[in-house]
């Protein structure tokens, strides 16, 4: 194994020609994964594939370093089988992190939902590189699923959540990759990335947008985070 690599998989965001992210079904494609190489596990699956989630907590169990975090978002209406599922794959739970959005609300029925669920898992004991709220808005728009079933999750809460779980030049694994928010927000972060897509169309747009994302200027991700923890403690 060459520095650079993971498996047989290049990683960003040196990797011109697929900056990290892989077109396949995840399940087949994290085999390759070497145990214990990966710093960070954060991705959004499908809401009611509970079975992706039960699978999602045996892989992270493997690949994940010792004392690591597996951050996933979740459907509120699934929690419990989501948490059984989690638990059930080997990995301890340790927070509920909550995102509020500002751009949109919505309804179930009479139930009007206004929040964003992130559960922490960790292999060992995780730690916070960085201060974090555990309830927190999002002040940016995400890009809205296709299919409307789900909400885009904005780059500006995944990059304080990346800042916070992880540091510069760890590996991150998003295996329901999708739009490609956790692997651009990896770009700028300095941050490699290994993501999974199984829609080769999806996968393409994800990669365009990784190519299309530009790096901060040194320092000035962790002078924002710190001046808006400075607002809040004010």
């Amino acid at each position: 194994m060459t520095a650079g690599m993971l498996g047989p998989y290049k990683l960003g965001p040196y990797d011109q020609d697929t900056w990290g992210i892989m077109t396949g079904d995840a399940r087949e494609l994290a085999r390759a994964i070497p145990d214990e190489s990966v710093d960070l596990v954060f991705t959004d699956p499908v809401y009611d594939r509970i079975e992706d989630y039960r699978w999602l907590a045996e892989t992270a169990a493997r690949v994940l370093k010792p004392d690591s975090a597996c951050l996933v978002w979740c459907g509120i209406g699934y929690l419990p089988e989501i948490h059984q599922a989690l638990l059930a794959g080997g990995l301890s739970y340790r927070w509920r992190l909550v995102i509020k959005p500002v751009w949109k609300l919505e309804f179930h029925g009479k139930l009007l939902v206004g929040s964003q669920e992130c559960l922490w898992y960790e292999k060992g004991c995780s730690k916070l590189y960085q201060s974090q709220l555990d309830v927190q808005m999002s002040t940016q728009k995400g890009n809205h699923q296709v299919n409307g079933a789900n909400w885009g999750k904005s780059a500006q809460v995944l990059g304080r959540f990346i800042s916070a779980f992880s540091i510069s030049g760890a590996t991150v694994l998003d295996p329901f990759t999708g739009g490609g928010t956790v692997p651009a927000v990896c770009k700028q972060l300095n941050r490699r990335w290994l993501a999974f897509e199984i829609n080769p169309d999806t996968a393409a747009t994800a990669r365009q947008r990784v190519q299309q994302t530009q790096p901060p200027l040194p320092g000035l991700v962790v002078q924002q985070i710190e001046l808006e923890f400075a607002e809040v403690a004010q």
